[in-house]
């Protein structure tokens, strides 16, 4: 059966969206269906996520730089802080990514909990009162997304994030030419 053909009064009609059936509005599999390189968006969201928790979180709490009277501990807590933060943001990013691959999404979906469960940890980690049970977490979340991934042929590695990433808290960088929500509709500059 030929597919609806589409005219300019019809905007829900295209060839990506028309069935069989020649309902051109019914779609399938959802609003996440059309994500494009979601699996590469997951793998990147995901591998800033575990660079910066390992580089900032996990590494100086072994290294004993959170314990207080130890050398450079507020500004490790400062940046333990701020990759908290950063760590959470780029999950729920990639959790969200990972929604535009069945394969990867139902690998990934019973993981948000444990993401969750780090969403204040940040200023815990800032205050210098986080623990061995908030740095664990933290490796245990980011280990169940690299297997997830890697089971989902999506495999995560650590890319630790630059510190404008960091002190940005995670949040998408603005291309150049696009209006910037901060810039009350004028378009950021390409440096």
């Amino acid at each position: 059966m030929p597919l609806a053909a589409c005219d300019d009064k019809d905007k829900n009609a295209s060839p990506a969206n028309a069935t069989a059936s020649g309902n051109p509005s019914a779609s399938p599999s959802g609003e996440f269906e059309k994500q494009k390189l979601s699996k590469t968006r997951f793998v990147a969201n995901a591998s800033l996520a575990a660079g910066a928790a390992y580089q900032w979180i996990v590494k100086p709490y072994r290294a004993g730089t959170f314990k207080s009277g130890a050398d450079g501990r507020k500004f490790a807590l400062v940046k333990a802080g701020l990759a908290g933060a950063f760590t959470y943001n780029r999950l729920k990013a990639a959790v969200n990514n990972a929604k535009g691959d069945p394969l990867l999404s139902k690998a990934v979906a019973p993981l948000s909990e444990g993401i969750e469960s780090l969403k204040g940890l940040s200023s815990k980690l800032a205050a210098g009162t986080a623990g061995a049970g908030e740095v664990g977490l933290f490796e245990k979340v980011i280990g169940n997304v690299k297997d997830a991934g890697k089971g989902a042929g999506a495999e995560v590695t650590d890319k630790v994030p630059s510190a404008g990433e960091l002190a940005k808290g995670g949040a998408p960088a603005q291309l150049p030419g696009r209006p910037d929500p901060q810039l009350d509709g004028r378009t950021a500059v390409a440096r």
